[in-house]
């Protein structure tokens, strides 16, 4: 069974935003009842004042605002799913596991048409709340030993946050350059520790440079 993260591993940027941006476009009344908030959120969660998790579940509010999701989410799709990262495409196989700390709701559509599994956050847009751990970091690990998977023959991310699943499989891979680019796994030297436990804790991408860019 191979593993991927998917915003940044096999879709190039995060489906979540993307997402967001179109219902914005969509529902102009978003600029004035979502955006501000989401922004003083954001800016509250990079100066350490309010928690990762709790930033996501506000921004993860806009879904309770859009009253035609189920059909916005497919056009959204119709739209991306050609983004798909060509590498995966080519690999791609019916157990499959799509593991991402995006919403269920976002994720499930295109995950049913690439016919793969998948585990995302569970979030519950009548109620705007989370129902289970933010799928996230060691929490991706965890759902794995909890769910008693079979060996995990490769695993790939964008995020070096994801490094105890990437620790459970046989291989890992990290992806870099918008979903382009497949890569090892850095081995884990004092620099790449102290990069992960910064990424895990604060929970912002945290990547290692390209060698062009060192």
């Amino acid at each position: 069974m191979n593993v991927y993260d998917f915003d940044g591993t096999i879709f190039p940027t995060n489906s979540t935003v993307d997402f967001c941006i179109r219902c914005m476009i969509r529902h102009p009344k978003l600029w004035f009842t979502f955006a501000p908030k989401a922004v003083i959120n954001l800016i509250l969660t990079k100066t350490g004042k309010m928690r990762e998790c709790v930033m996501l579940r506000k921004f993860n509010g806009f879904l309770t605002m859009i009253d035609d999701f189920d059909i916005q989410i497919e056009r959204f799709w119709d739209k991306n799913e050609k983004k798909i990262a060509a590498w995966y495409l080519a690999q791609k196989r019916p157990d499959d596991l799509i593991i991402s700390a995006s919403p269920a709701c976002i994720i499930e559509p295109i995950a049913k048409r690439l016919g793969v599994n998948y585990m995302a956050t569970e979030y519950d847009r009548e109620f705007g709340v989370l129902l289970n751990n933010l799928m996230y970091a060691k929490e991706k690990a965890k759902y794995i030993f909890d769910h008693g998977f079979p060996q995990i023959d490769n695993f790939y991310s964008d995020s070096l946050s994801d490094t105890p699943l990437a620790l459970c499989a046989e291989k890992a891979h990290l992806v870099k350059k918008r979903a382009s680019v497949v890569i090892d796994w850095p081995d884990l030297d004092k620099e790449t520790v102290s990069k992960v436990k910064k990424q895990i804790n604060t929970g912002w991408n945290v990547h290692l440079k390209d060698e062009e860019d060192k």
